[in-house]
């Protein structure tokens, strides 16, 4: 993160690279980016912005004269390509984790501090000065989680590692790595060649995207009382209702279905039975 640009707009971005080499969170990794994944990421952010899908976007790309060590099909077969850098942007890169690891710590004091900050900058339906404010957060996250996973379904978008550090608490779609589109409907597609047990495949990331609310829960926890965590939990269950319809809006959409039908999800089904048969 190199800093925050408020634009002629008043808007607010946070600038990132990605590519640009070590921080003192690459663990293990390089921290290097190569030209072909970057071009991806940069192609693919704009078109899901202009699909009217939420997401960080690409201010710029930079071919580096780095050579990049790289095994693309994770079969041992590792060769040297060209690096580059992408100048990415986004209202906020906080993400599930980001949460998760200060409870995880006990960090209790600066996961306060961190949540009021997020509310306040990007949250501000929700009054500081509410004693349910963490609730309503997370009621927010929930709703807003669930309907960019039934908008990346609706256009046939496999995220490809669907962990709490690539949920963003904004519900954007972060973090392009292995992702890609279906040619034709196949709810077992995986873009991720590294994942060879089909856990992020594309008909699992609704469960997925419950799996990691679920994480978010653990991770407020120690922020609600004992009222505020039974009412966040019926909040966390009424995740798939909220899923299922904004899902169910989105395919009548396509299909110019006007009204309320009962046949309608049946239709729906049929249809994407009869793409996979196809």
């Amino acid at each position: 993160l190199i800093g925050v640009y408020t634009n002629r707009h008043g808007e607010r971005w946070e600038l990132q690279l990605k590519g640009s080499g070590k921080t003192p969170y690459s663990r293990n990794g390089d921290g290097r980016a190569v030209l072909r994944s970057s071009v991806r990421e940069f192609l693919c952010s704009e078109a899901m912005h202009y699909l009217g899908i939420p997401t960080s976007r690409a201010a710029s790309l930079v071919v580096s004269d780095d050579d990049v060590w790289r095994d693309q099909f994770y079969n041992g077969n590792i060769k040297k390509e060209r690096g580059a850098i992408v100048l990415r942007l986004a209202k906020s890169w906080f993400r599930i984790g980001s949460l998760e690891i200060l409870t995880y710590s006990g960090e209790l004091d600066l996961l306060r501090r961190l949540l009021d900050f997020i509310i306040q900058e990007h949250f501000p339906s929700i009054a500081m000065n509410d004693s349910n404010r963490y609730l309503e957060f997370f009621s927010t996250v929930v709703s807003e989680t669930a309907n960019l996973i039934a908008l990346w379904m609706s256009v046939g978008f496999a995220h490809g590692v669907c962990n709490t550090d690539n949920f963003s608490l904004l519900s954007i779609t972060i973090d392009y790595g292995p992702f890609g589109f279906m040619d034709s409907y196949d709810p077992n597609f995986v873009p991720n060649t590294s994942d060879d047990e089909k856990r992020y495949k594309i008909g699992n990331q609704a469960s997925v995207g419950l799996f990691n609310l679920s994480k978010l829960l653990q991770a407020l926890k120690p922020s609600l009382d004992p009222r505020q965590k039974q009412l966040a939990s019926q909040i966390l269950e009424g995740y798939g209702e909220h899923y299922y319809s904004r899902f169910t809006e989105l395919f009548k959409t396509k299909l110019g279905l006007l009204g309320e039908n009962e046949n309608d999800n049946f239709l729906i089904a049929f249809l994407l039975k009869v793409s996979l048969l196809c």
